[in-house]
């Protein structure tokens, strides 16, 4: 029986044999927020915004879960039903991981093969394409792949029970008894007192060695006599709409829609289907919008909707002018087939694959419009005396540039940028661009093109500085900005001095070495950091120069950020990689720090970029322009003056008050998904501590002064961080205690 199969035997209802009693011994009643047992399951009701209520009920109808209604209503006015006997379902699709070569090229320098050691490291993989059968030679090791590794599973359930708790101002109903392929767990669903969003998710493990996994979750049994049509905005942001009139569909049909979002809708009111707005995808080289939500025609008056991800990667667009151009960059567009690598799944960890309701009784554009408010638009909203700024983006300008003939070409990414509200872009032209190993005259004359390119397409509020990722002396990769344009070759040929006055170009370095590297960086006032840290090109590093002088040095910030690899398990955005890292150099020495970056290639305005990036709101009055001095970023950046989010959580205010070993950290934050938990971290020189404090509490789109006591006895720094229901954070940089 094939996987459409087992999914249209089981639209139709058994007869309505209803079973199971709910325990709601840990149901705490609260105003706006309540549960009553019902035959076989729970109902909840709560309180929405502006006056609104929502209603769900659930049960289990043959050992099979049930949502038996959908519901929600204005402040005095009537019920709205939006959904009845619907049937959740789950199809995960499972494969092996592998670690990748590029991971391996600079462990086998390092002399760290241990195969614990490389187990643990398989975890990290980028480059790593589970799906892609038989793959590339020389991408990852124990190739080539093999279709039986792929497991393609639905959902099934034998559930005899549910079970009901409050937590804080939430409720969640849980139903045990869920079979997902290799995983096995539980059916949740979650509701937030204050907003009308429902969650629902299987939380599931597996003991299996060496998964990666994907999932798409939704629900079936709409029917179209109450539920006439699908409403999304396109990538191009025009409506569209299906009323199935069509023939019935095989597979899902993936909806290329902006925001990662659609809409069901009744004859009155709409409930809107997304994903996690960041967790939700792992890293990738490209943001091209793969389609994140579905609907499928199940038969004739029956459909199913819920959120996807795609098995392979598409190509972006290729560009060029010149045939040189456009054939490299063809085949660049081409490689990506090899980075997709799906999430984590070590064995016995609890994996979540949620899918998000948002119950509305508007129209399904009031509906789209409402919803988008918890990613705030995919926007990053402005916050007085803070500039956003991202880093590590490989759009290869000045070859653009160049290729055009004309420095007026305005480039795709430029208004991608602008429109999310980015103030300041660190690019890193050069890396599979340009002459990197020439010794001056050519890579000069691409640098004058890629400073030229930058003047011309910064403005008021938005300034592009040139950066680079030079992976020239230091070890490993790494991303490298200087507060003004630096004409510099990484390569030093004989009868060449490190510094020179060039009579087209004026002083132009040579660097040679690592110290004259650092040289640079000291007399111009640079800083560096390590790029993806302990994976891809930089596995192994920062540890392995822990050491040396430009590591100990202060223009060394620290690592970057970025969603990679994804854990389903983990309650952070790059828990173990990325924090792990942070509190181990801030334990190590000096104040070090985290960076947010993208390490993404072109972009067009309508990809779906936001769901993939994290950005840094950092401390200045305002944006310098491109022929200022930017030494302001870099010192706002070397003190750790800013903070990262996903944009769903701000943190304007930071401050660690009083002195000796009685100190308050404050923190002034506000964010838009409901929260889950706040946390302080601290460090003695040698092991880490924690304090995390649920927040489960605080209502969604708020405000609060946070005031925590903090003992610093023996504690050589401290930091703070945020983290929502849905998986997004923001954090401030390690304070060091004096």
């Amino acid at each position: 029986m094939n996987l459409t199969t087992r999914i249209l035997c089981g639209l139709v209802l058994p007869s309505l044999a209803v079973a199971a009693n709910c325990d709601l011994s840990s149901y705490k009643a609260q105003t706006g927020l309540t549960a009553a047992a019902i035959a076989g399951g729970v109902e909840f009701q709560w309180q929405g915004a502006a006056g609104s209520t929502a209603r769900a009920s659930f049960q289990v109808v043959n050992g099979q879960p049930v949502i038996h209604e959908l519901a929600v209503r204005k402040q005095g006015g009537p019920w709205l039903v939006l959904g009845r006997d619907l049937q959740p379902e789950f199809q995960v699709t499972t494969a092996k991981r592998r670690i990748s070569e590029q991971q391996l090229a600079p462990l086998r320098k390092l002399g760290r093969m241990d195969p614990a050691y490389l187990e643990e490291q398989k975890w990290n993989a980028f480059w790593d394409a589970p799906l892609n059968v038989p793959g590339v030679k020389g991408t990852n090791s124990d190739l080539p792949r093999k279709p039986e590794e792929i497991r393609r599973d639905t959902s099934s359930y034998q559930i005899s029970g549910c079970k009901v708790i409050t937590d804080g101002a939430r409720l969640e109903v849980t139903f045990p008894g869920v079979t997902l392929g290799l995983f096995s767990g539980e059916l949740k669903f979650t509701v937030y007192r204050g907003t009308t969003l429902l969650r629902q998710e299987v939380i599931a493990k597996t003991e299996a060695p060496s998964v990666a996994y994907k999932y798409n979750a939704g629900v079936r049994g709409f029917r179209t006599d109450a539920n006439p049509r699908m409403s999304w905005q396109d990538t191009s942001r025009s409506w569209q709409k299906y009323e199935f009139g069509g023939a019935v569909n095989k597979d899902p049909v993936a909806l290329r829609a902006r925001n990662r979002m659609a809409m069901v809708e009744a004859k009155q009111g709409a409930l809107a289907i997304f994903p996690p707005p960041h967790k939700f995808f792992f890293a990738r080289e490209i943001e091209l919008n793969l389609g994140y939500v579905y609907y499928r025609k199940d038969g004739d008056g029956t459909f199913s909707a819920g959120v996807r991800h795609a098995e392979r990667e598409d190509a972006y667009r290729p560009y060029g002018i010149s045939d040189e151009i456009w054939k490299k960059r063809v085949d660049q567009s081409r490689h990506f087939a090899e980075n997709f690598a799906l999430y984590n799944a070590p064995p016995g960890t609890w994996q979540h694959m949620p899918v998000y309701y948002f119950l509305s009784p508007e129209n399904g554009h009031a509906t789209h419009a409402a919803a988008l408010q918890f990613t705030r638009d995919d926007n990053y909203k402005p916050v007085p005396g803070y500039q956003v700024t991202i880093s590590h983006f490989h759009t290869h300008f000045h070859e653009m540039l160049e290729d055009a003939g004309t420095i007026d070409i305005q480039p795709p990414w430029l208004t991608t940028f602008r429109a999310m509200g980015i103030n300041i872009a660190m690019m890193s032209d050069f890396h599979s661009d340009g002459h990197g190993s020439d010794p001056g005259p050519v890579r000069f004359k691409e640098q004058q093109t890629y400073f030229d390119g930058c003047r011309r397409f910064s403005d008021k509020e938005f300034l592009i500085m040139p950066g680079e990722e030079p992976d020239a002396q230091f070890g490993g990769h790494y991303t490298m900005v200087l507060p003004q344009p630096v004409y510099w070759s990484k390569v030093r040929k004989a009868g060449q001095q490190f510094e020179e006055r060039d009579p087209k170009y004026g002083k132009v370095y040579h660097v040679g070495n690592e110290a004259e590297e650092l040289k640079m960086l000291t007399q111009e006032g640079g800083l560096m950091w390590q790029a993806h840290p302990r994976t891809k090109g930089s596995s192994g590093y920062p540890d392995a120069v822990k050491e040396k002088d430009h590591f100990r040095s202060d223009r060394f910030l620290g690592g970057s950020y970025q969603s990679l690899p994804v854990d389903q398990s983990e309650k952070r955005i790059c828990e173990k990689r990325c924090f792990d890292l942070l509190d181990d150099m801030n334990n190590w020495g000096g104040p070090k720090y985290l960076f947010a970056e993208g390490d993404t290639y072109q972009k067009f305005p309508d990809d779906d970029t936001y769901g993939q990036l994290q950005v840094n709101y950092v401390k200045l009055a305002k944006v310098p322009a491109f022929d200022e001095d930017w030494s302001p970023v870099m010192k706002a950046l070397r003190a750790g003056d800013y903070f990262v989010t996903s944009g769903e959580i701000l943190i304007p205010k930071f401050a660690v008050e009083g002195s000796g070993d009685k100190r308050t950290l404050v923190a002034e934050v506000e964010w838009t998904f409901p929260l889950e938990f706040v946390e302080v971290v601290w460090g003695d020189g040698s092991k880490t501590g924690r304090n995390v404090i649920t927040q489960t509490e605080k209502a969604p789109f708020g405000k609060h002064q946070f005031r925590i006591p903090f003992d610093a006895a023996g504690k050589k720094w401290v930091r703070f961080a945020v983290w929502d229901s849905a998986g997004n954070g923001g954090f401030v940089q390690p304070v060091h205690l004096k």
